[in-house]
């Protein structure tokens, strides 16, 4: 459904991008092929993952591979917050279409 495909398609780049810089939490420093394994992601996915995290100043690529920056985990609370919000705006959505469904 229109409506609904964006949504979907953006919460799985998030939840994929929350995902590998959980993994590059745990396994620092590590490298896009041993992430790939450990996701089971394609490396141009974990590549573009990276991209847009290190663009956040959430990791910083070494040459032994990505870290986590001090900002990383301060920033990850904004996340929850904007991800809060959503779940509470979904909530009201959700009312809505009860009452649609009930008429």
């Amino acid at each position: 459904m229109i409506i609904t495909s964006k949504l979907e398609s953006e919460m799985d780049i998030v939840k994929r991008h929350i995902h590998i810089l959980n993994e590059v939490i745990k396994n620092q420093p590590i490298g896009i092929i041993k992430l790939a394994q450990i996701t089971n992601l394609p490396e141009h996915k974990v590549r573009y993952s990276l991209r847009v995290l290190e663009q956040e100043k959430l990791i910083e690529p070494t040459p032994e591979g990505a870290r986590a920056t001090k900002r990383a985990k301060k920033e990850i609370k904004s996340v929850r917050k904007v991800l809060e919000e959503i779940i509470s705006d979904s909530e009201s959505v959700l009312r809505e279409i009860a009452e649609i469904e009930e008429m």
